[in-house]
């Protein structure tokens, strides 16, 4: 891996071909709903094996005004947290900690941002069986399930702490 950086709009193009090659994991997004991502965004990067966007990670802190009933939910719940909209690992670089690293890059952001939640969601109908041992790696606990997008998803609603 290169390097762990900020999302710059020369990545919007690889950033919005990674997401909609997982788009069945996450939700659909174009160049649009990107820059609101980011508009919102605490914590914005790509992760890049020679000089190509392998992987992203975008996170929100309490507070955006984001809807989004995953969000919404742990609004509920904590007054203070940051929120993993998504992470993806382009296919062809799986296996090589890619996720990882950038989880710990979060990891480090939270803790230098005194945020003491780190909470997402995954699909568990359908299954995602990668994403579950992925996040119970990094200590994420269930809290709760809903079903989301019209009831086509449902998702294990999940919290770290740091």
């Amino acid at each position: 891996m290169d390097a762990i950086r900020d999302i710059t709009t020369s990545d919007f193009d690889a950033v919005i071909a990674l997401n909609d090659a997982e788009v069945q994991q996450t939700s659909p997004m174009d160049a649009a709903r990107l820059q609101s991502l980011l508009d919102m965004a605490a914590y914005r990067k790509v992760a890049t094996v020679d000089g190509q966007v392998a992987a992203f990670l975008i996170a929100l802190r309490d507070g955006a005004p984001y809807q989004n009933d995953n969000y919404d939910w742990f609004a509920s719940c904590f007054p203070q947290f940051l929120y993993v909209d998504r992470i993806v690992v382009g296919a062809r670089f799986a296996g090589r900690g890619i996720g990882r690293r950038l989880y710990e890059d979060l990891f480090a952001f939270a803790r230098d941002s005194g945020v003491q939640t780190i909470t997402c969601e995954y699909n568990i109908d359908p299954p995602n069986p990668a994403s579950r041992a992925f996040h119970d790696r990094f200590g994420f606990r269930e809290l709760g399930t809903q079903w989301v997008a019209g009831g086509t998803k449902q998702v294990s609603l999940q919290a770290a702490g740091i």
